[in-house]
């Protein structure tokens, strides 16, 4: 075998395990090997290329893997984690989970509270995965949060598609660095429309917040919610600076939405520990995608890391809105060490307040 094929079919082993296969043997097994791991051939293609069934090829294949002549290796990003992602995809039942290692340079949480949450690199693969899930035509649909915001910005290559805003801005004054520009970058990638919403997130009244959803601009961007076949989402833990919508309210609202039990908070809605939606009253002063149609699009995608959030990243899993999640090894170490009943899978997407009534 030539150095090129070195990577993913080795030359025979020196081991004494090898040398107790004939000569013959030997040369067939990786014959065999090269075609099927090299060249992709099939065990029946090649079967009918060495006149034996597809049986003895799979023997053949299997003799080559015990006996270390062909040698299988397998590499991810070293920023990638896959032991954690497919042990993390299989708790929640997710349709895909990707875990990045947590920046080396992060302070330890548990002691200070102070390390940062949704780490940039968090955006950057979420962009990656974004660019698998989207095909030619899709409609994207993109919610406030630091978080959908980086992955805008690290958007590289997007199929044609429409992409619109599902939530107002944490502030309008503020739109052009924050929602609006994301949603028109996603736009200018995929070479797309852009249907951006501008208006805040959070305003002082339901008759407020229904007045700016029947303005023409807004209400073009709300026909599109249900056509939305992937969204990108943030996730917020209800305490200072890591949920928008907590440091939008007064301190008697918080206080309020803290005594029915919140834990986590995203696009505007509250969930407790157990994913069931709590004050579902604030969701009639927000601009926001509703939490019934979140549930009909097809693939949703959480972006969330950090320990300060885990819990909050917990609670959503749960809620059965998400199907999948792009987080960091310190979020995950804290999924994966949770006890207790198993969370219901998110491609279930059914709502835990059903299941509690």
């Amino acid at each position: 075998m030539n150095s090129s094929e070195e990577n993913a079919v080795s030359a025979m082993s020196a081991g004494r395990s090898a040398l107790r296969m004939g000569p013959a043997e030997l040369v067939q097994a990786a014959a065999m090997a090269r075609r099927f791991y090299l060249e992709g051939k099939s065990k029946i293609q090649i079967a009918e290329e060495f006149g034996v069934s597809r049986f003895k090829v799979a023997r053949v294949l299997e003799t080559a893997l015990e006996r270390d002549l062909v040698r299988i290796e397998i590499r991810v990003p070293a920023e990638l984690d896959a032991e954690r992602s497919d042990a993390l995809r299989a708790r929640y039942g997710l349709r895909h989970a990707v875990v990045v290692e947590s920046p080396a340079d992060a302070v330890d949480e548990t002691t200070t509270g102070s390390a940062p949450t949704d780490p940039e690199n968090l955006g950057e693969v979420a962009a990656d995965l974004l660019g698998e899930l989207v095909t030619e035509g899709d409609v994207l649909g993109l919610a406030w949060g630091r978080s959908t915001i980086h992955m805008a910005a690290a958007l590289h290559q997007l199929p044609p598609c429409t992409v619109v805003q599902l939530t107002g801005v944490y502030d309008a004054g503020t739109a052009e660095r924050g929602s609006v520009e994301a949603v028109r970058r996603a736009a200018q990638v995929s070479g797309g429309e852009a249907h951006p919403i501008y208006a805040p997130m959070l305003l002082p009244d339901p008759a407020t917040a229904a007045a700016l959803r029947n303005q023409t601009g807004i209400a073009r961007a709300f026909e599109y919610f249900d056509k939305v076949t992937v969204a990108a989402v943030s996730i917020g833990s209800w305490e200072p600076g890591i949920s928008t919508v907590h440091d939008m309210l007064s301190d008697e609202e918080r206080a309020h939405y803290a005594s029915l039990g919140v834990a986590a908070e995203m696009s505007a809605h509250l969930f407790d520990a157990q994913g069931r939606r709590v004050g579902r009253d604030l969701g009639e002063r927000c601009i926001t995608v509703e939490a019934d149609r979140l549930r009909r699009i097809p693939e949703v995608v959480a972006i969330a890391g950090g320990l300060r959030k885990a819990s909050a990243i917990d609670a959503v899993l749960r809620s059965g809105l998400v199907t999948s999640l792009v987080t960091d090894t310190a979020a995950a170490d804290y999924l994966l060490g949770e006890t207790g009943t198993a969370p219901r899978p998110a491609l279930d997407r059914a709502d835990p307040d059903d299941a509690a009534r």
